[in-house]
């Protein structure tokens, strides 16, 4: 949020501090938003050792073979949890795409391009942002791509 409010990005803040979960469908349900346009935060290191971001509705899985696609590498895995706070300064529940510790390549999942504004995590366990797609070009750099597995 500090980032946001540096380049002046217009965004609204959420809290659910009440609420004990940090899975995003049970979150988004317990603030009253779409789980549609509630979005989570992905790190992933690519077979080149370089690190992505994938932001996605909360209830989609990643497509590991799209996510690859999408940022031109080989292959993408999963960044273990133990590795995430000290690569991007948060924890498991709170990972932002803003904000990290380095900027990584950012790819927002194309659905985003469909809401007038999207959620995401405020950077801690607790607090998410919501903020228009566009107005977030200042603060990140980002493409937008089909990245979610399709149901079978």
């Amino acid at each position: 949020m500090r980032v946001l409010e540096q380049k002046k990005v217009p965004y609204k803040e959420h809290l659910y501090y009440d609420f004990d979960s940090t899975k995003g469908t049970e979150i988004a349900e317990h603030m009253g938003e779409d789980p549609e346009r509630a979005m989570k935060t992905l790190v992933t290191t690519g077979k080149s050792g370089q690190h992505y971001v994938f932001v996605l509705p909360v209830a989609e899985e990643l497509d590991l073979k799209k996510a690859a696609k999408a940022v031109g590498e080989k292959s993408v895995e999963m960044l273990p949890q133990k590795e995430l706070l000290p690569l991007t300064g948060y924890v498991h529940g709170g990972c932002s795409p803003i904000g990290m510790k380095k900027a990584f390549p950012t790819v927002f999942h194309k659905s985003a391009e469909e809401y007038e504004t999207i959620l995401f995590s405020g950077g801690k366990i607790g607090s998410q942002v919501e903020v228009a797609l566009a107005d977030l070009t200042p603060v990140l750099r980002f493409t937008v791509a089909d990245i979610v597995r399709e149901n079978a």
